[in-house]
């Protein structure tokens, strides 16, 4: 069930359109099925409609006439809540949704129960799936209802009521979600061409700075940078900045002015006081570690990988900082990956955005590496083979499905929904990503005394996925993953176990390309010992020069004059 609540000042025009059957043509038989006392006259139900009518609103506002001549009355003194089943709801009797009236006005402070003083109230019922209720928000001892936080409390008393009487559940926010454009935004944007309203691509805009951006000067600089939008920042009178406004050059109001929107309005976590904290707790490379980051790829892969286990750590705001820093590297994703794979990623991370925020409180510093390792990615482009960039994704999905999990056991609803959203998109990424890698190491599968010795190492190592694993089309890779890391000196035997012992297999739909990252990954650590690689083995390393990356695989540069983010 949802409620939709809102204030007015004509009674008599509410219950005009209540008991309207002319105009409003879903408006069949419309009549009371509960009131502040159970008399109240129901025009629905009188031989004299006018009269009856005219009878009902003078009921109703007898204490907001009373309070008016003492000047105590609102000036929005009408309450009307319109509350809908589901279309797959049964269709309730009017006692039902007398009970359900009666409950609501009491939850949100218009009539609480057993208050003698409470709000005069009407439950109007004119279509068989839903009531409006309509009051007067002056008590009997002349003061104001205190209905403050009425939306919220009356979605609470809903939630209980579809448990109660068996209907539909309805997915529920805890408002921590980015606010909606408007119909008039909506209007705005169609008329002008535009698939998305300028509040939504601002968002958009904004959160992908933030992924790529190292600190809030930097943020700030990338924004002023970005073609087409315009920034405007707001300082204390000390100098500090107290917050930022952005607007889109061709977006104005009548008097041709730009519309500005602060980064709250956008989305709660794009405020600058959030930003800047996000900002400040990423770990700044000192010279040391940008010299051992020779590989930021792999080190972000790292990261991503380790995301499941601090979901599972009992730390909760440790858990949700991982996921927002998470989130901005989907968001910083689109502008490193090849082309043809951006719109899927696009799509990943405009869906996770909303399984990035929660009510659980994010201590950021918790994910000061992963953020690190994000921001060192933008300095390399996707590799030209694409094996790290499905590595990458690989462990992305397996992050995702962890998020989905997390928000599940906390009852995120919405959060749940915007991971699975996301998931699939990832998952096409994924498979368009890894595809051309996939058969590279395919093609150069070792011979076949090798790929039977591999298989007797994946049913001794991989028992509970080893047929998975052998039937899987991805089979033929993974032996040659396996084929090169003992080329390398590595022992299959151990790097299978160590593949397996990272994480769980479970989630996966192709536990053979998820080895088959996992060993190259292991592959890029040093032997053991030192070892070279064992006498009479060759190497079946791929050595021939790849291309040169196209232009749409580098990364956006950040000190050029105007570009799109």
């Amino acid at each position: 069930m949802i409620a939709k609540i809102s204030s007015g000042k004509d009674t008599a025009g509410l219950i005009r359109y209540l008991f309207d059957t002319k105009k409003a043509k879903d408006h069949t038989d419309p009549h009371l099925v509960a009131s502040w006392d159970g008399f109240a006259p129901d025009p629905g139900r009188s031989n004299d409609f006018a009269a009856t009518k005219k009878l009902l609103v003078a009921d109703l506002d007898l204490r907001v006439k009373q309070a008016r001549r003492l000047g105590r009355a609102p000036e929005r003194h009408v309450w009307h809540c319109s509350i809908r089943a589901a279309t797959t709801d049964r269709h309730l009797s009017d006692e039902e949704w007398a009970d359900i009236a009666r409950r609501v006005v009491a939850a949100t402070g218009i009539a609480p129960q057993d208050d003698p003083d409470g709000c005069r109230w009407v439950a109007v019922r004119h279509a068989p799936d839903h009531i409006h209720i309509a009051a007067t928000k002056v008590r009997g001892d002349l003061r104001t209802a205190r209905h403050w936080n009425d939306y919220l409390t009356a979605d609470r008393a809903l939630a209980v009521i579809e448990k109660e009487y068996g209907l539909h559940q309805v997915v529920r926010g805890d408002r921590t979600a980015a606010k909606r454009p408007t119909r008039a935004e909506q209007e705005k944007a169609r008329r002008a061409g535009h698939k998305m309203t300028a509040r939504e691509r601002l968002r958009i805009t904004v959160r992908t700075a933030v992924s790529v951006a190292t600190s809030p000067e930097e943020f700030l600089h990338i924004l002023d940078a970005t073609d087409s939008v315009l920034v405007k920042v707001q300082r204390f009178s000390s100098g500090d900045i107290r917050g930022y406004k952005v607007a889109v050059e061709d977006d104005r109001n009548t008097a041709d002015e730009p519309i500005w929107y602060s980064g709250s309005s956008l989305a709660p976590d794009l405020s600058f006081p959030q930003i800047h904290k996000r900002l400040t707790a990423i770990e700044q490379p000192t010279e040391a570690t940008k010299r051992q980051r020779s590989a930021p790829w792999a080190e972000a892969t790292a990261a991503v990988e380790h995301i499941p286990a601090h979901l599972e750590g009992g730390d909760d705001a440790a858990a949700q900082a991982h996921i927002a820093a998470f989130g901005e590297a989907l968001d910083a994703l689109p502008l490193l990956a090849a082309k043809e794979i951006r719109p899927h990623l696009r799509q990943a991370a405009a869906a996770f955005e909303r399984a990035t925020r929660s009510r659980v409180r994010a201590e950021h510093a918790h994910a000061r590496a992963l953020r690190g390792a994000v921001r060192a990615m933008r300095t390399q482009p996707s590799p030209r083979d694409g094996a790290l960039l499905a590595m990458f994704l690989d462990a992305a999905v397996l992050a995702v499905i962890a998020a989905r999990r997390w928000h599940q056991l906390r009852q995120h609803d919405q959060q749940v929904i915007a991971a699975h959203q996301a998931l699939v998109h990832l998952q096409s990424a994924y498979d368009q990503a890894a595809a051309v890698p996939l058969a590279v190491l395919a093609h150069r599968k070792p011979p076949t005394p090798t790929v039977e010795r591999f298989v007797a190492l994946v049913r001794e190592a991989v028992a509970a996925h080893a047929e998975q694993v052998l039937d899987d089309h991805a089979w033929a890779a993974l032996a040659t993953a396996l084929a090169d890391a003992q080329a390398a000196g590595h022992k299959p035997a151990t790097l299978l176990k160590q593949a397996v012992e990272q994480r769980t297999l479970d989630d996966t739909r192709s536990p053979a390309r998820t080895l088959t990252w996992r060993i190259q990954r292991l592959t890029r650590r040093p032997v053991p010992g030192g070892g070279a690689p064992p006498a009479g083995t060759h190497t079946v390393t791929d050595t021939r020069e790849p291309p040169a990356p196209s232009p749409a695989a580098r990364p956006a540069h950040l000190h050029q004059p105007k570009r799109h983010l």
